[in-house]
């Protein structure tokens, strides 16, 4: 699942970084302005903005590929990109709904689920884990022959015995 997650989203940045690199060759070649602002600046900051996001994905689906390869869950700094990746989506998907329309917040709700399925319930398991040497006298080892135990480790014992007439 992670490779799916990895490989999405990079194509979401590409995605990104040429959508918002397209935006801003068009208003340069328009001459747009929107309230008085220098078209010039909206067109750079529209190729700046793409580029930054388009790496920010990039990142994040090597998080996700690095998931994947090394087949274990992401910690520190890569568990927050894909943290922060979940809620861009599950921000984008609010917005989609709003303005875009159903489709685009059905990809972003899809892509929103996926990555927090990596994030919660990837545990790279593939068989048992050996903690240190084992005991073959039985499923609890020696503690088993013992009998019972509470919580801190002290023997259970027996009710006591309710006195005869």
């Amino acid at each position: 699942m992670a490779w799916l997650v990895a490989v999405v989203l990079f194509a979401e940045a590409l995605g990104v970084a040429m959508l918002n690199w397209v935006m801003g060759n068009l208003v340069d070649a328009q001459n747009m302005s929107l309230a008085g602002l220098d078209p010039d600046v909206m067109s750079m900051s529209s190729k700046i903005g793409g580029v930054v996001f388009g790496l920010y994905f990039a990142l994040c689906a090597l998080v996700a590929l690095l998931v994947a390869v090394r087949d274990r869950q992401p910690a520190g700094l890569g568990r927050v990109l894909l943290i922060s990746a979940a809620v861009v989506h599950g921000l984008l998907g609010a917005v989609a709904w709003a303005l875009i329309g159903r489709p685009q917040f059905l990809f972003m709700v899809v892509m929103l689920g996926l990555i927090v399925l990596v994030l919660v319930t990837y545990d790279g398991q593939r068989g048992p884990v050996a903690t240190g040497p084992q005991d073959t006298k039985g499923p609890g080892g020696p503690e088993d022959s013992e009998g019972p135990r509470e919580i801190d480790g002290s023997p259970l014992t027996p009710p006591p015995a309710a006195a005869g007439p």
